[in-house]
């Protein structure tokens, strides 16, 4: 039982590093502003990309969460 944890934890392990990576950074300062109201006016930027690699880094963040506290109470 307690390998079976371990290989799925090290999958939600795998998973959320991809995810986190595989997200757009956020730009910052004033260029960072202008560029981005560019990229929204003529539709540069991925927002459905985006948000549905954020809800996969939550779904494999709490999935390694509890995956974590099962194997140290086993």
């Amino acid at each position: 039982m307690g390998t079976v944890i371990l290989i799925l934890q090290v999958l939600a392990a795998i998973g959320l590093i991809a995810s986190v990576l595989l997200q757009s950074g956020k730009s910052a300062g004033l260029s960072g502003s202008i560029a981005g109201g560019a990229e929204a006016l003529f539709g540069g930027k991925k927002k459905g990309l985006d948000e549905l690699l954020a809800k996969l880094a939550t779904i494999s963040a709490i999935s390694f969460l509890v995956l974590t506290l099962l194997l140290s109470v086993l």
